[in-house]
Order: C-alpha cells, then sequence, then structure tokens
C-alpha cells in the first residue's frame, strides 16, 4: 500500500471511529496492541518497513513520525496535522453541499507547544507504563519478537529529539 493510500485508509478508519485498527493498518508491518492502566482506548504501536513509527490511542489521537523519530502527522479532536518543518498544518474536513474539502491553519508558535505538549504527556505515560511492565499485550504480527524493545526506542529517540518536526511533506 502506498503511503496516500495508507493515509486515506487511516483517515477512513477515524472518520468512521472503527476499532480494528490492528487488521487495518496493514502498512504498520510489525505492530502490537496494548492495554495501559486507567486508559479505555487501545494503543496500537507499529513500524512501517522503512522504519517509521506511528502510535494509535484508540482512533484519536494518533501520531506519525518518521525514521529518526520527528512527527510527520497525527490525528487530534477530529482534525488532521501536518509538519510544514517549523511548525504544523492543522486540516480541518469542511463538508458542504455534498462537497469536502480541507480548511488549513498554520500553528502559532503557542498552539505548536500545546499540541507538542499534549502529545509528548501521552508517550511519556506509554513509555512509564512499557517500562514498569504494567500494561496488557494484546496481538502482535508478527507474533514473536516482541516489539516492546522497539516501541521503548523509538519513544527515547522521540523524547531526545531537539528537533521534533519533520521536513515539510511535499503535496
Amino acid at each position: 500500500m502506498i503511503a496516500s493510500d495508507m493515509w486515506r485508509t487511516l483517515m477512513a478508519v477515524h472518520e468512521s471511529d472503527r476499532e480494528d485498527l490492528m487488521k487495518e493498518a496493514t502498512a504498520l508491518r510489525r505492530r502490537c496492541e496494548l492495554s495501559l492502566p486507567d486508559d479505555d482506548n487501545t494503543v496500537i504501536a507499529g513500524f512501517h518497513e522503512d522504519g517509521r513509527f506511528s502510535l494509535f490511542f484508540g482512533a484519536d489521537p494518533a501520531f506519525h513520525f518518521d525514521d529518526v523519530g520527528r512527527l510527520r502527522r497525527g490525528f487530534c479532536c477530529g482534525d488532521l496535522y501536518r509538519t510544514q518543518g517549523k511548525t504544523l498544518a492543522r486540516l480541518t474536513r469542511h463538508r458542504e453541499a455534498g462537497k469536502s474539502h480541507l480548511l488549513r491553519h498554520d500553528l502559532t508558535p503557542e498552539e505548536l507547544a500545546t499540541f507538542l505538549g499534549t502529545m509528548d504527556q501521552r508517550l511519556i505515560h506509554l513509555q512509564d507504563c512499557l517500562q514498569s511492565d504494567s500494561f496488557i499485550m494484546g496481538q502482535q504480527i508478527p507474533a514473536t519478537p516482541s516489539l516492546i524493545p522497539n516501541i521503548l526506542n523509538s519513544l527515547t529517540l522521540i523524547g531526545s529529539r531537539a528537533e521534533r518536526l519533520a521536513p515539510a511533506i511535499k503535496g
């Protein structure tokens, strides 16, 4: 599945709020589902063939990173976010008279800091749960070896990046 096809699939998953992300996230060649304490949403963590890392906290939010831990895309509160290199563009779906288009707003420095801070809270909580072994592993594809060490490495890499955003996505 090419990246744009996966993106459309993930948008469809989000819009219909279907819960079988494990089945539908086929571009994540290695993936697992995790249940965390005090969280009703299942976390899907996975890796693309080229090393990119994605996290889904239920259908919303979701975060997609490049192979060196910089944020490329995200979903949060029903909006799509895409890196512009120095900030994120929030793309809000607007529907009218049978048409749908995306309204773009480039985040201010304050809005970007809030978005990244909220994302970091989720990532730190996930990392803490994995490090303290306070999670329940659901299915994993492939079944072995465990993806937990890879996920922890990715979370550490993301947390250590001075440059938080990937270069702007072309198109």
